[in-house]
């Protein structure tokens, strides 16, 4: 496709949204994941509005699922309804991968044949959300109700032209997307690794046999109060990491004008590999380093993030980096805690947050130096394809939306392929 500069918008429409397809509140209220009568058993899948913001464009999958009873006090939506939230994280938006149950906080679209479809209003509301946001701020827990998205009047140009629109930015979307399934096979392959290597202890012996299920030597380790190989050690997370702990710098020197240092306050802007750049500060306090690995340490404590860039970091963050240049071990030791994190979460143990203390003092195993240079030899370069395709999504991302403005105000026009 090509792109012509044009002055074909004085031609769009000014439309409501409500006449482009039906707008309708979910059902249900939010519960936790761990209410047995809603959810043990469950088939009927449910997601929330971090969920939605979670999502590129698609929601292809959901962390809790209802059961019969469950689904009585909710409904089943169908595969491509566009979901908009208008509670919490208000504005975002993803269409459904397959059917799925959604709470009265997330409104679902579904466009009317031959006016839209569900993946152009999905772009309106990206290139709106911002202003959408700034209207809400302020209000009731930041929310916004159904009349004000119906009512909403935007330029829309032609049904075809929509879909032209939808083309070029969804092409775009669905690398990210295709790209995201890539690093998630990887941090998948590397996660296994880890644990056949350093939980199960079944890395290649001399003869390249797993170690334990060949009857290598285990010896108990009091610290870790199990058995490990013999030569093995305990220590602290500590131990194998430099690790800054995040500090606030002063409220008013934060600002969304590319002034100063980036500024990451916590998770919140935490993507599928690296954090997006939404604030910055002229007064930075604590780093991390370009290449650090972030990690959530207040609600929920555990998530985890590469810093692609020298940042200023919040106190909901700690950055960390190896002490002893095997990066890829540190990443699998995190990765196992914020599994352990996670199931804790998921049995309704709450983390509201973790201190210096405790962080420093996370116990972990200590491998010899030769079963661990044989395994970052392995792990490595997946941890370096996975920034790889991170950075690619960034600038994949970057022109989508440089695109997306243009697109949408009629500045440019979708050409035939030449």
């Amino acid at each position: 496709m090509i792109f012509n500069h044009s002055d074909y918008n004085t031609h769009w429409k000014t439309t409501s949204l409500d006449e482009l397809g039906t707008f309708k509140r979910g059902k249900s209220k939010h519960r936790p994941r761990n209410d047995k009568q809603l959810f043990e058993n469950g088939v009927f899948p449910l997601v929330q509005t971090g969920e939605i913001k979670g999502a590129n464009l698609y929601l292809n999958e959901h962390k809790a699922s209802y059961n019969d009873f469950g689904l009585k006090q909710s409904k089943l939506w169908d595969s491509n309804t566009l979901c908009i939230t208008i509670a919490a994280n208000i504005a975002e938006t993803a269409i459904l991968s397959y059917p799925m149950c959604f709470p009265d906080s997330i409104v679902g679209f579904n466009s009317f044949k031959g006016k839209s479809t569900e993946l152009f209003v999905h772009y309106v509301f990206t290139f709106i959300k911002r202003a959408i946001q700034n209207a809400a701020s302020g209000s009731i827990q930041d929310n916004i109700n159904i009349d004000f998205l119906t009512k909403l009047n935007f330029k829309i140009p032609s049904f075809d032209n929509q879909k032209q629109i939808a083309k070029v930015l969804s092409d775009l979307d669905s690398k990210i997307e295709l790209n995201n399934k890539i690093n998630k096979e990887l941090e998948g392959m590397a996660k296994l690794l880890y644990d056949y290597w350093f939980v199960q202890f079944d890395f290649p012996n001399a003869k390249g046999k797993p170690y334990k299920t060949s009857g290598g030597k285990m010896v108990f380790n009091k610290e870790l109060k199990r058995d490990i190989p013999e030569g093995w050690g305990d220590g602290t997370l500590s131990d194998i990491a430099n690790i800054t702990m995040g500090q606030s710098p002063p409220g008013d020197s934060y600002n969304e004008e590319n002034i100063g240092t980036v500024f990451y306050q916590g998770c919140t802007d935490f993507g599928s590999r690296f954090p997006s750049n939404r604030k910055f500060t002229t007064q930075p306090s604590r780093y991390a380093k370009n290449g650090d690995i972030l990690l959530s340490v207040r609600a929920p404590v555990g998530a985890i993030n590469v810093a692609n860039e020298d940042c200023c970091i919040g106190r909901g963050l700690a950055s960390l980096n190896s002490k002893n240049d095997c990066i890829s071990y540190l990443d699998g030791v995190l990765q196992y805690m914020k599994q352990i994190f996670d199931r804790r979460n998921t049995d309704g143990t709450t983390f509201g947050s973790i201190t210096k203390g405790d962080l420093f003092s996370l116990a972990v195993v200590k491998p010899n130096e030769e079963v661990l240079r044989k395994y970052d030899t392995i792990a490595k370069p997946m941890f370096k394809k996975q920034n790889a395709i991170g950075l690619e999504n960034q600038k994949l991302s970057e022109l989508r939306d440089w695109l997306l403005p243009m697109l949408m105000n009629g500045q440019v026009s979708v050409g035939e392929e030449e």
